[in-house]
């Protein structure tokens, strides 16, 4: 998967487009299309219409998380405020194409937020990266929400990935932690 977005505001149901990259011989490249495409009908039959929510537990009315278990996963201490907390974790900059140097400061980073029973986030990715943390973070069972550019011309370039889940804050922390170890770090 190389790209997920959407086309239109306030389509019901709600269509993404995901666009997708291989090599490989004609046959296998025609057996992985084939596989994604039953995938997609095995979902459409469990469950015809499309969901508009999670399932399972209803979000609590006040956040509170408990940032321990945060600082244990990640090994900082999170940004605590009305019971949610939020990391956020430096990458090496890229250069813009103006020459300037983007870094943390400016969004090339990777960050998880956490409140009630969600965490959500955002990955700065260099291509190479994409994939290993695509598959890290949907082998958790987090959801990938898009796959975007911010910048043009920048190098390394830089991906960004958002990504959504649901579960026990310490299982989350752990699982966004997993995919972070993937990607390269600051200083």
């Amino acid at each position: 998967m190389t790209a997920l977005h959407n086309h239109f505001f306030f389509d019901k149901p709600r269509v993404l487009f995901m666009h997708i990259e291989g090599e490989g011989t004609v046959d296998a490249l025609g057996k992985a299309v084939r596989g994604a495409l039953d995938a997609v009908k095995a979902v459409r039959a469990k469950s015809a219409q499309p969901q508009d929510r999670f399932g399972g537990a209803a979000i609590p009315a006040k956040s509170a998380i408990d940032a321990a278990k945060i600082e244990t996963a990640f090994g900082v201490k999170p940004q605590v405020k009305d019971g949610m907390a939020k990391v956020v974790i430096g990458r090496p900059a890229t250069q813009a194409a103006c020459g300037c140097k983007i870094g943390k400061a400016m969004g090339v980073s990777r960050w998880a937020a956490f409140a009630g029973i969600d965490v959500d986030g955002d990955f700065a990715v260099t291509e190479d990266e994409l994939q290993p943390v695509l598959k890290s973070l949907r082998a958790s069972g987090i959801h990938v929400v898009a796959i975007h550019h911010h910048m043009t011309g920048e190098q390394p370039r830089i991906l960004f990935l958002h990504y959504l889940g649901r579960g026990p804050v310490a299982a989350l922390a752990a699982q966004v932690k997993k995919a972070v170890d993937l990607t390269k770090t600051a200083g």
